[in-house]
């Protein structure tokens, strides 16, 4: 009564802070186009709709399918309540919203496993309903696949760099405040140690890491001058001797003689934030070791990438922390996903418009391999049942008459990418650029 009162429930709707419905999460003409189906008879046509990438972005050798989970949820919150069509009545007949006030998704849906890898023209999710049920879902299923799946794929490339060395994903406060928990997710899918991002734990059981920033050495300031080592006493007194404290907001050097002075040689990890990283390393590995810290790790962070992470493969860095490379369109550029029509009623049907054309019908997917498990091609042929070519099936069932029936396990999707990147040729993990990594091979429909 009170947000009602004081007018902020809709506000607080509208940031995304209270969700009751996914249905609006869409363009306009979706449903204007549901409308005119309704009206000339043609919205209970059996269709598929695929989800696909025609390319991929420039430099990218593969990409990593990510935002299955997170579409088959919103899937389910996919309804129109009354709040929600008396915001569409402006526009919309009276059929069309009797058609909205009962809607709920009630076809198929199969794709890619989360986790799994992709490829130009890979059919990494296939809709099937009528037309009237499935092209409502073309702008909210593009919004989750095009941001998890830049993100997941942006990741994997860093991951690969870092070799064993863990990622820790920061960049919260450079994104959308609910962009960022998706992202925190898909980083953490692609192999991410953890996130700085509580919600992300609380929804998805990432886990959460950090400690302190420059804000809280600065806060130990007095009418004396800086008190760092006050700060480092008060974080190792609160957090134990297994904390990283962060060196750098003054001199290096002596933030790490400080640092060691009060925590002692048992500390778990220092942090350093800013200057060329990869010097700074040596030197601070040097210092730690000089100071009897043989076993204190050293973290560092700041505008890191993929090609910055790789160059500090050969110093003595114990862990990277990745934010705004890594969440905003610069580290992970759009995955480039389209949602087309490709078959109506058994007939497979195509785009033809030249560089943006799509193949027609229903598909399914396999990969070949090599003994060694080194992945050869990926063969897309019709949909039905299983081609002569010999493969691993890659399309499984996610949904069934609208409820949900695949694996959507996080630990599984991981465990998937970790997989799909050792089974990669021996040169797809390089960050030079060249064609993907796999061909693919789309085999026509017979009819």
């Amino acid at each position: 009564m009170l947000f009602r009162i004081a007018g902020l429930l809709p506000l607080l709707e509208h940031y995304g802070c209270i969700v009751t419905s996914t249905a609006l999460l869409t363009d306009k003409y979706e449903l204007t186009m549901l409308a005119a189906a309704l009206r000339d008879g043609t919205a209970h046509r059996r269709t598929t709709f695929e989800v696909f990438a025609r390319r991929l972005p420039e430099g990218r050798r593969y990409g990593v399918v990510a935002g299955t989970a997170r579409f088959v949820e919103a899937l389910a919150q996919f309804t129109f309540d009354d709040a929600t069509l008396s915001t569409l009545s402006d526009f919309l007949d009276d059929d069309t919203l009797a058609y909205l006030a009962d809607y709920r998704f009630r076809g198929d849906v199969d794709g890619y496993a989360e986790g799994e890898l992709y490829f130009p023209g890979s059919p990494v999710l296939s809709v099937h309903g009528t037309f009237a049920e499935c092209v409502l879902l073309e702008t909210l299923t593009l919004s989750i696949f095009n941001h998890d799946t830049a993100i997941a794929s942006a990741a994997a490339r860093m991951v690969s760099a870092a070799g064993d060395r863990p990622l820790i994903e920061m960049g919260s406060r450079r994104t959308h405040e609910h962009a960022a928990v998706a992202a925190a997710r898909a980083a953490y899918l692609a192999g991410f140690a953890g996130s700085s991002n509580l919600e992300a734990q609380r929804r998805y059981g990432v886990p959460a890491l950090g400690t302190s920033a420059h804000a809280f050495t600065l806060l130990h300031t007095t009418s004396s001058g800086p008190d760092e080592k006050a700060a480092f006493k008060a974080q190792v007194d609160a957090l134990g001797l297994g904390t990283t404290l962060l060196v750098d907001t003054y001199d290096i050097r002596t933030g790490v003689a400080n640092a060691i002075e009060v925590a002692g040689t048992e500390l778990g990890a220092v942090r350093i934030d800013s200057g060329d990283l990869g010097v700074m390393a040596r030197q601070v590995r040097e210092q730690l070791d000089t100071l009897g810290a043989t076993k204190t790790r050293i973290v560092v962070s700041g505008d890191l990438d993929e090609y910055a992470i790789a160059a500090l493969r050969a110093e003595p860095v114990d862990s990277y922390g990745v934010g705004t490379a890594l969440v905003t369109g610069s580290g992970a550029p759009t995955a480039g996903m389209v949602y087309k029509l490709v078959e109506v009623d058994g007939m497979p049907v195509k785009k033809r418009s030249s560089r943006k054309e799509s193949h027609g019908g229903r598909k399914q997917a396999l990969r070949s391999c090599k003994p060694s498990g080194t992945i050869l091609e990926e063969i897309v042929p019709p949909y039905g049942p299983p081609p002569a070519e010999s493969g691993r099936t890659l399309t499984v069932d996610l949904v069934r008459e609208g409820e949900p029936v695949g694996d959507f396990d996080l630990e599984a999707a991981r465990r998937r990418v970790k997989e799909g990147l050792r089974s990669l040729p021996w040169d797809g993990l390089k960050l030079s650029r060249g064609e993907p990594a796999v061909p693919t091979r789309i085999i026509p429909p017979t009819t």
